[in-house]
């Protein structure tokens, strides 16, 4: 792991079209009711068993609720053989994103699924 990048930082990556993966480890409810534009969605339990799926990717991001899961998620991310770019954690996670404003996608979820305080 390359450390945290502050929600500014990927606000401007993202807006700039430069080459990041942004891998939000939320629960599939949790991400189909806000996400982050152009991010996928790998829940954390799943990651073990995904992570080849970022092989090539020139940096990484991982995303939770709030800044703590996403560390540990990037540190496994950043262990994989197949990582050879920077692999960081969204400081603050998706609730930072939301405070600055930062732009949101919804796939049309329900209100079905865990709370947005849920640790993952």
């Amino acid at each position: 792991m390359d450390g945290e990048i502050s929600v500014a930082e990927l606000v401007e990556l993202v807006e700039s079209g430069d080459d990041v993966e942004v891998v939000d480890i939320r629960p599939p409810e949790a991400f189909t009711r806000e996400h982050i534009p152009g991010s996928r969605n790998i829940p954390f339990a799943e990651l073990p068993n995904r992570v080849e799926e970022l092989n090539g990717a020139d940096r990484v991001v991982t995303v939770c609720p709030h800044g703590k899961a996403s560390v540990q998620a990037a540190r496994l991310v950043g262990s994989y053989e197949g990582t050879d770019g920077t692999v960081e954690s969204l400081a603050e996670g998706i609730d930072g994103w939301r405070e600055a404003d930062g732009p949101l996608e919804s796939d049309g979820a329900t209100d079905e699924g865990p709370e947005p305080d849920a640790p993952f």
